[in-house]
């Protein structure tokens, strides 16, 4: 009897001394193992959530991945470029065109796969305001007694809750102010977007007409829904700055809301993703639906906005859906192998 259990425990022994190589083999086997990867991120918390799943999926792959730094867009592309960075997962395609071509394009970045599809950008203003004036394309912001409706501050000119410097879609809103004639009627307010639309949202609860530009994904949308609460407003022609100058902004059916529907993608860098092959396997297959960034933006908006919350909504997303997030692992690690 003792010898029986003797050799059990032997056995026993032996088992998990085996399942402990057999676990160091596999870290070992790791291609992403020694090789130390800084994501950036948009200087905007709402950007997290998908920069974490990202950072996340690597960590997975070995990599040493470590904690987002958040810095403004075009910066971001020059210091990925230049190998100061390694990526970024909030690209936008055709936004930051300019911001990817300016730090060198193809030949120092890569940028395949669609991460996130159908980002719609534009300008709004309340339902009421409207209907009750018939408003439905910014151009008829040249008119005094329109611009006047969104006026906060006394001088007579409308102000727009617009976006903050260094997001590219400031650079948008800035052009077509000249291009609609609406530098004489319009302000385009600045600074902290979350402050400044906050300010909004108060405005429109207490029943006060309001003008700002926004984005999906992103909270807003969820909290004053466009058709129930607010309006999208059209432009009176396609006109944008910068390499989308060719680019027309009108949608198949017939509205043109200013912006054409971007694509977001993981931009990272050329030298990085040439020598590994896991890496770029990740960055073409992980696609996050647009719809889960939005839910996860609007449980910050409700108060779960702290950085461990926003781990814990990342670690939620992957246990549900754990058979994707496994399933890009899985061919991340056979493409090293190749």
């Amino acid at each position: 009897m003792i010898t029986i259990q003797r050799y059990a425990s032997t056995l026993l022994a032996s088992s998990i001394l085996a399942l402990g190589l057999t676990g160091q083999a596999v870290a070992a086997d790791l291609p992403g193992k020694g090789v130390k990867v800084q994501i950036l991120q948009n200087t905007i918390a709402e950007a997290t959530f998908q920069t974490l799943l990202v950072n996340k999926a690597l960590a997975k792959l070995g990599y040493d991945a470590q904690a987002p730094k958040e810095i403004a867009p075009p910066t971001a592309h020059i210091a990925i470029a230049n190998g100061d960075a390694t990526l970024m997962a909030d690209h936008w395609n055709p936004l930051h065109a300019d911001f990817y071509s300016n730090a060198g394009g193809d030949t120092k970045l890569s940028r395949t796969g669609i991460y996130s599809d159908n980002s719609a950008q534009g300008y709004l203003i309340d339902r009421a305001t409207a209907e009750k004036y018939k408003i439905t394309n910014i151009g008829q912001f040249t008119d005094p007694k329109i611009a006047k409706l969104f006026d906060t501050d006394g001088d007579g000119k409308a102000d727009l809750t617009g976006c903050d410097p260094g997001w590219g879609c400031e650079a948008v809103i800035e052009h077509q102010l000249t291009a609609f004639k609406l530098r004489d009627s319009v302000t385009h307010k600045q600074g902290s977007y979350s402050a400044l639309i906050a300010d909004t949202l108060a405005r429109f609860k207490e029943g006060k007409p309001i003008f700002y530009y926004t984005w999906t994904p992103y909270w807003v949308s969820a909290v004053m829904q466009p058709g129930r609460d607010v309006v999208w407003l059209e432009v009176p022609f396609s006109s944008l700055p910068g390499t989308q100058s060719k680019l027309d902004t009108k949608l198949p059916n017939g509205r043109n809301y200013g912006f054409t529907v971007n694509q977001q993608h993981i931009v990272a860098n050329k030298k990085f993703v040439d020598a590994n092959p896991a890496a770029a396997k990740l960055f073409e297959l992980m696609k996050l639906p647009m719809a889960d960034i939005n839910a996860q933006n609007m449980r910050m908006n409700q108060g779960e906005n702290t950085p461990a919350d926003i781990e814990r909504h990342t670690n939620g997303w992957i246990k549900a859906h754990q058979a994707t997030f496994d399933s890009w692992i899985a061919q991340a690690m056979a493409a090293a192998k190749k």
